[in-house]
């Protein structure tokens, strides 16, 4: 069983994002947006160089995303006090009301994939999923302490 869970949970999750995706598109929005309006969502104010690191994508990269972004007026760039040469990430109205549209279509997806299982089982589904990712965080933790460079 152990042999095929990541491919479970990968597998899992390729779907929910292929079938979000579909979904999506009938508003206009893609992927790579989604993903940078709904992380800006939960993180307003934070830097590029951060978000880029949260989206595991190369900083140039998501420097172009938010430059098509701010173009289309979802996305606004401000200075941070305390960096000069960094800027802060907020959403605008624009973006927000684009992040509440995405909202009932993650929400009703979801619920699409729990129709068969009782309340109870999805409570029990979401705990243990809960614990791995917490698992799975210490682990990421413990191998970046490992794997830094000693000073002294």
């Amino acid at each position: 069983m152990s042999d095929n869970m990541g491919f479970l949970v990968g597998d899992i999750s390729r779907l929910i994002r292929r079938t979000f995706d579909k979904r999506a598109k009938a508003i206009g929005v893609t992927r790579p947006q989604w993903r940078v309006l709904t992380w800006l969502q939960r993180h307003e104010g934070i830097n590029q160089s951060a978000l880029a690191d949260m989206l595991e994508l190369d900083a140039m990269a998501l420097c172009r995303m938010v430059d098509r972004l701010q173009a289309a007026d979802m996305v606004e760039r401000r200075a941070d006090p305390t960096d000069r040469r960094a800027w802060k990430l907020y959403l605008t109205s624009k973006g927000s009301a684009l992040t509440e549209q995405l909202q009932p279509i993650g929400e009703e997806l979801l619920q699409e994939a729990l129709v068969d299982i009782s309340p109870e089982d999805q409570d029990k589904l979401y705990r243990l999923l809960e614990r791995f990712r917490t698992n799975l965080q210490s682990i990421d933790e413990g191998d970046l302490l490992e794997n830094r460079p000693a000073h002294g």
